[in-house]
């Protein structure tokens, strides 16, 4: 496994990820992919440890992904629900994880609706001076790495299944559409897509993607020059697009009435197959998932396979983080 470029100890955010520690991730990934297309899919590289998964938050996809993948690796599971625990009776988040900790837990995977709980826990156990490492699974508005290191993968994966990395996205068209504002999701895309040289194309009415928000991205130091475009306009993003990415629009998080109504947000935003048009002949749609069908993207559209690619994320998923989980726990074993 490609290990050499790789000295995190946590993940939890694509802001800081170098060129060197994205490709580690798509090479450890295509691995384990290998793996899992096996008739055995296990291996033993984390057998002995324990991963716990700290989801405050509900989630499906990413919660059984890293499940799955922490068994995979053969590694044992503790699995955490914030209704049914003793957070009920006045137990602190950081107290819960201290728990986890003295059930002698080496990796936690932190899932929370407020930014910033992943890296306060992460922040806690060094200074506790213990070696868990700690693994964002989302939190809040901020971000969710894994969501946006195999969506990375999934897309360089289809132009080159034998050898993905970063560089093949050089040059390439890829729109961000939709609920960008509350969009964790998009936030760890934009630091991945634009490391990797692709133009990344936002687009979003004026409600769900503010010129504050879109002034605070250009501010960063890792978005250089005319590789992030910002539009109030669908069509200017899709046209000649390679991959288009349309997000869920995130009503829980929404505090104001921010469209007037979900059948308007459809017809100038929803993703179908006449708006495509515009687009590549090989353009591929993508959604990080629970899907509002007929909303973000037109039913036929999300089940067909010529154009969509949400099922392969989901697969993707499963090696990726079985890649994250190797690659912050290989040294422990």
């Amino acid at each position: 496994m490609p290990t050499s470029n790789w000295n995190r100890h946590h993940v939890l955010s694509l802001a800081d990820f170098t060129a060197a520690e994205y490709d580690t991730v798509l090479q450890t990934a295509a691995s384990f992919q290998e793996v899992l297309s096996r008739r055995t899919k296990k291996v033993p590289a984390l057998q002995g440890q324990v991963v716990a998964n700290l989801f405050f938050e509900p989630s499906t996809r990413t919660r059984s992904s890293f499940e799955l993948a922490a068994k995979r690796l053969s590694a044992d599971t503790l699995n955490f629900a914030a209704s049914t625990s003793s957070m009920t009776k006045g137990e602190t988040i950081l107290d819960t994880a201290k728990t986890y900790l003295a059930m002698g837990t080496d990796i936690m995977v932190i899932r929370h609706k407020e930014a910033g709980v992943p890296n306060a826990i992460a922040q806690e156990m060094d200074r506790l001076g213990v070696r868990v490492s700690v693994l964002n699974a989302g939190d809040g508005q901020h971000e969710h790495p894994s969501q946006g290191l195999l969506d990375l993968f999934t897309i360089c994966s289809l132009i080159d299944p034998a050898n993905p990395r970063l560089e093949l996205l050089q040059g390439k068209k890829i729109a961000i559409v939709g609920d960008i504002l509350h969009s964790r999701v998009a936030r760890s895309n934009i630091w991945s897509l634009v490391a990797s040289g692709a133009q990344v194309h936002l687009a979003a009415p004026p409600t769900l993607l503010p010129k504050l928000f879109a002034d605070y991205i250009f501010e960063q130091e890792t978005v250089p020059p005319g590789k992030l475009f910002i539009h109030w306009q669908l069509e200017p993003a899709l046209q000649d697009a390679d991959f288009v990415m349309t997000l869920r629009l995130q009503k829980e998080r929404m505090t104001a009435h921010l469209l007037p109504s979900l059948r308007e947000y459809h017809q100038l935003f929803g993703i179908t197959r006449s708006k495509l048009e515009l687009s590549q002949p090989h353009v591929k749609v993508l959604h990080p998932g629970p899907v509002n069908r007929g909303v973000e993207i037109s039913s036929d559209l999300m089940d067909d396979p010529e154009f969509s690619l949400i099922q392969s994320q989901v697969t993707s998923g499963v090696a990726v983080r079985m890649a994250l989980l190797y690659l912050i726990g290989s040294g422990k074993t």
